[in-house]
């Protein structure tokens, strides 16, 4: 493994703690600006309708240009972006402040993972991606429960400016260790928008807007359940997110070996897994020492999707993956929104706190049932079809093949 990947890794690790660390410094945020906590969520959703929007956008924008110059630009815009939301003199500045670090977010790891697919080894790619995602998943044990933690005694603008720190070092990082990754010869934004002729890219992003919305149907609500029914007290709540942030580094990390070997069985494997384990969790809430073992679980099987998928993607784009790539971070932002939503309808419905669990039970098994379907229609030889197609997408092909031919 390159060690180019600790760069992207490290800029990874700085994207996780801003977006998921504004949930718990909402409180603070509201407090300081004068807002009310519902209000103060906006500046959530900003940022994910700033990954939604900035995807596309941008990598149709720099699809001609050296791709390591895009990288570094990409991570050099987001901290400018954290940047603003320290100095923010205003609740409407934050707004649009997080709208802007949001922008480079979809497009950094798309452009990332076709970066890091093709650092590596033809059969050690869906590993490679995995290492750069794993800054996403240790951010959840490290970086979100110490920028809550630095929130609550110092204010959440002393949070924002060590991401800054950390996001500055992401950008000297890349722009030292990672390799010049010229584009493509034919890039393009027409041809990206081809990739999308593919009906398997289309069940791939189905399978990820409704499959990984069962995690966050769960994840949205997790501090609640855990107070209220496990019996958690409000200060123990930080370590167990911190024990969920292990399963997903663990889940990441054995997702991107098993896609190497077997892909298809691996993500019909992952969404079962997920559905499942948060089954388990509804029962398993129930008392404080299962609920923490269990949580873990769930942090392990869906985070195994990502990697996965992401893999999925660059094969079924192989022509063209850098558009589609980032496509996948817009319907992760999706999965998020519609798992919160439909978690928060079962909770006014009065259903109870284990509700939004057994929602994305059931929302995991919908990904499943779409990624095996989207397996019993894809005719191509799996393993070495799906490994083949990958290089490919890199522009290299495995060890002892010339010219692969996979069928979409």
């Amino acid at each position: 493994m390159p060690v180019a990947l600790l760069a992207l890794a490290l800029t990874a690790f700085a994207i996780g703690t801003t977006e998921f660390a504004a949930m718990g410094l909402v409180p603070q945020m509201a407090e300081d600006l004068g807002v009310s906590i519902p209000q103060a969520g906006w500046v959530i959703s900003t940022y994910a309708i700033g990954v939604v929007v900035g995807a596309p956008l941008l990598t149709a924008a720099t699809a001609r240009l050296p791709r390591k110059a895009v990288l570094t630009g990409l991570v050099g815009l987001f901290t400018v972006g954290n940047l603003l939301c320290a100095l923010a003199p205003g609740f409407g500045w934050l707004l649009g402040a997080r709208l802007v670090t949001g922008l480079p977010h979809g497009a950094f790891f798309g452009a990332g993972a076709v970066a890091a697919a093709e650092l590596a080894a033809p059969q050690l790619r869906a590993r490679a991606v995995a290492v750069m995602f794993s800054g996403l998943t240790i951010a959840n044990i490290v970086g979100v429960p110490g920028a809550t933690l630095l929130g609550q005694h110092l204010g959440w603008r002393a949070a924002m400016l060590v991401v800054v720190g950390i996001g500055a070092l992401g950008t000297v990082a890349t722009a030292k260790l990672v390799p010049a990754l010229p584009s493509h010869p034919q890039a393009g934004l027409r041809r990206e928008l081809a990739a999308f002729r593919s009906g398997q890219l289309w069940l791939a992003l189905a399978t990820v807007v409704f499959g990984c919305a069962g995690l966050f149907a769960c994840y949205s609500y997790i501090a609640p359940l855990l107070t209220e029914v496990s019996g958690f007290a409000e200060g123990s709540v930080t370590l167990v997110l911190a024990l969920f942030g292990v399963g997903m580094t663990l889940g990441n990390a054995l997702g991107g070996y098993a896609a190497d070997r077997a892909l298809r069985p691996a993500i019909c494997l992952a969404f079962l897994s997920m559905a499942l384990s948060l089954a388990l969790l509804a029962v398993a809430a129930r008392a404080e020492w299962s609920a923490a073992v269990v949580v873990v679980l769930v942090g392990l099987c869906g985070f195994a999707t990502v990697p996965t998928v992401q893999t999925l993607v660059l094969s079924k784009a192989r022509q063209a993956p850098t558009l589609a790539s980032a496509t996948v971070q817009g319907a992760f932002n999706l999965a998020n929104a519609q798992g919160a939503f439909l978690g928060g309808v079962a909770l006014d419905a009065g259903l109870g706190w284990v509700s939004p669990v057994l929602v994305g039970a059931a929302l995991a098994g919908v990904g499943c049932v779409i990624a095996t379907v989207s397996w019993a229609l894809d005719r191509g030889p799996e393993r070495g079809s799906e490994r083949a197609a990958v290089s490919g997408a890199t522009g290299a092909a495995p060890a002892g093949a010339e010219n692969p031919t996979v069928r979409a």
